[in-house]
């Protein structure tokens, strides 16, 4: 993995600069310290930062080829796990490669078949390809955004980079929230606007789309789209087909010239991932590691609920006794959990979701001193059903996206003038209705079948994406690179369509995901009820937020307060029944969230226009 950024300008090439592109990748050197280069041609500039993690030797970018005369230079970020059937299409067409490392294999593709490309990619990825004598440079992004790519505009100069900071670095470009950016935050965050971002006039390139730019257009288009076709297959045919398109995922993402872990909860979709991997890796004679998060004294502070009935602690442990792995638990203290939440929100280029992203921040720092890549179970729940939104009512059919349990609450915290806060709801709920009402269905479908289909719909393309872009920033922060073979497209294009009968039979959250995988897990964790990422029950924590909060309004130069209700805040620290955003987010939470807002808006000096 790896981060990416550029400058391109065709009307006017001297405005292109190595000097600034330089600038712009500096910021970007936590995503890949082990090298760094950067090129400039007529008009165009790229620079890239280096994780090296297949064919460490012969990987370095920006890598250009010369091929019928023509040249062509690519920045890439990403890993392809389809290489072996690339690498013979590309032979085939008597091309003699150099590398080993997926980027070569990327810019012949784009070489052969220009703007098609990214079709045939199996992967994560984020790539830009310079191509002099068509004089464009062309983009492609992966089909759910695990790997990040934002732009924007400054006349006829296009930016490009892999974090938002990149782009914040061009002096010329504004740190400015508008009224958009705002309702986001209020009534989305940490999830957004497809293709848009907090930032006025800075946008990130949509999963699933590819691009040119070329004289002062540009031009995106999807290049995949998920499908609903008719379901032909039998309940027996839907679990081989589903075990086998996942153990596939599991295994080719398991390659890796670096060491390679697994992330393992004890809960249903890290376990399985986990004993494939341990499976893939006894047969080779190796052991496999896993990691394991816990929090400070949580064992005492636990409190049970609908959406986290049981503690994760001990069943990892007791899996990666069962698969014999090398188990690693790492715990996370109450004060760095604190004490990371406004460098998690810079990481983030956004505030995100408070000590969850702290905690990451702190795992993923401990996991590099042993590892570069893992393998994460996120992505199950949004494919195969595993949220309460799937199948409860009250929550689907909420009017608003259904993980946000209080869409008001977090808004009534602003002063209303100020942030509009009636205008902004309504406009947000416009994006919910738009969401539903470009979800792929069939005229033949169930009532029951529609339902299933708009819960995948939406948290796919919403809530999926932001944990996806969490775990993207917390572990590339360290230089940590997470693969999710849950997201392969394969997988996702298959279970859309199998009925939701099929996936919740019997009334049971994933059912087809247990029993596709039965083979792999012991009965304990194969029919454990799901259980989200944890999150500290200490209760010093929330003292601690509480008391940073209120040390920030007391200074003069706080930020919060241009907008900030402090009589609606106060009625919230006193409340004991806050709960905002997703499974697990309650008032230590919203606190945090304020902390990191407050940070956000200092570190990046962001002008507030509403």
């Amino acid at each position: 993995m790896c981060s990416i950024c550029g400058m391109i300008d065709f009307v006017h090439p001297d405005y292109v600069s190595s000097e600034l592109v330089q600038k712009m990748g500096s910021t970007l050197r936590h995503r890949g310290q082990d090298q760094n280069d950067y090129y400039v041609g007529q008009g165009v500039a790229f620079q890239h930062n280096r994780l090296a993690i297949i064919d460490i030797e012969n990987g370095l970018q920006p890598m250009k080829c010369t091929y019928e005369g023509r040249e062509y230079v690519i920045v890439y970020n990403g890993e392809i796990y389809n290489t072996l059937e690339i690498r013979e299409v590309i032979k085939r067409a008597g091309i003699q490669l150099k590398t080993q490392c997926d980027t070569e294999l990327v810019l012949y593709l784009y070489i052969l078949f220009k703007e098609e490309c990214a079709k045939w990619l199996n992967g994560i990825f984020a790539f830009a390809v310079w191509d002099a004598s068509e004089k464009q440079v062309y983009f492609a992004r992966d089909r759910f955004g695990v790997k990040p790519l934002f732009y924007t505009r400054l006349g006829s100069t296009l930016l490009f980079a892999s974090e938002i900071k990149g782009l914040l670095a061009h002096p010329k470009v504004k740190h400015v929230l508008n009224q958009e950016g705002m309702w986001q935050l209020l009534y989305m965050s940490p999830t957004k606007i497809e293709g848009k971002s907090l930032f006025k006039d800075i946008y990130e390139i949509p999963c699933a789309y590819c691009g040119t730019y070329k004289g002062e257009q540009l031009c995106l288009r999807p290049y995949w789209q998920l499908e609903a076709k008719p379901f032909l297959d039998s309940e027996e045919e839907a679990v081989l087909i589903t075990g086998d398109l996942l153990k596939n995922a599991i295994e080719k993402q398991l390659v890796s010239d670096v060491p390679l872990a697994t992330l393992l909860s004890g809960g249903l979709d890290s376990s399985i991932i986990t004993s494939v991997a341990a499976k893939k890796y006894r047969e080779e004679g190796r052991q496999l590691a896993t990691y394991s998060f816990e929090y400070e004294e949580n064992k005492k502070y636990f409190q049970k609920t609908i959406f986290q009935p049981q503690s994760d602690d001990d069943f990892a442990s007791m899996l990666a006794n069962l698969l014999g792995t090398e188990h690693h638990i790492l715990t996370a203290q109450v004060e760095v959990l604190a004490d990371l939440l406004q460098d998690a929100a810079i990481y983030r280029d956004a505030p995100g979701m408070a000590d969850i992203d702290s905690s990451l921040l702190y795992y993923f720092n401990q996991i590099k001193q042993q590892h570069t890549v893992v393998l994460s179970g996120e992505c199950a729940d949004e494919i195969f059903g595993g949220y309460p939104w799937f199948y409860r009512d009250e929550m689907l059919h909420n009017g608003f996206f259904p993980w946000i349990h209080d869409a008001q609450g977090r808004a009534h915290l602003f002063r209303a003038e100020k942030v509009r806060r009636d205008e902004g709801f309504e406009y947000i709920k416009g994006i919910y209705e738009q969401s539903i009402a470009e979800c792929p269905m069939l005229e033949s479908d169930t009532a029951v079948m529609k339902q299933s289909r708009v819960a995948t719909w939406l948290s796919t393309k919403y809530f999926m994406t932001s944990l996806l872009e969490r775990k993207d920033r917390m572990s590339m922060a360290s230089g940590v690179e997470v693969r999710v073979p849950f997201s392969d497209h394969h997988v996702v294009e298959y279970v859309y369509n199998v009925p939701w009968e099929i996936k919740f039979k019997n009334g049971v959250e994933k059912a087809l995901l247990r029993t596709a995988m039965k083979e792999y897990l012991p009965e304990q964790f194969l029919n454990r009820k799901k259980s989200p990422y944890p999150k500290t029950h200490h209760p010093v924590y929330e003292q601690k937020v509480i008391a940073r909060l209120n040390e920030i309004l007391t200074k003069d130069c706080c930020r919060l307060k241009e907008f900030i209700d402090i009589r609606a805040l106060g009625q919230m620290l006193e409340s004991k029944n806050v709960t905002w955003f997703g499974q697990l987010m309650s008032r230590p939470q919203l606190i945090a969230w304020l902390i990191q807002l407050e940070g956000w808006l200092q570190h990046y000096d962001i002008v507030i226009d509403l």
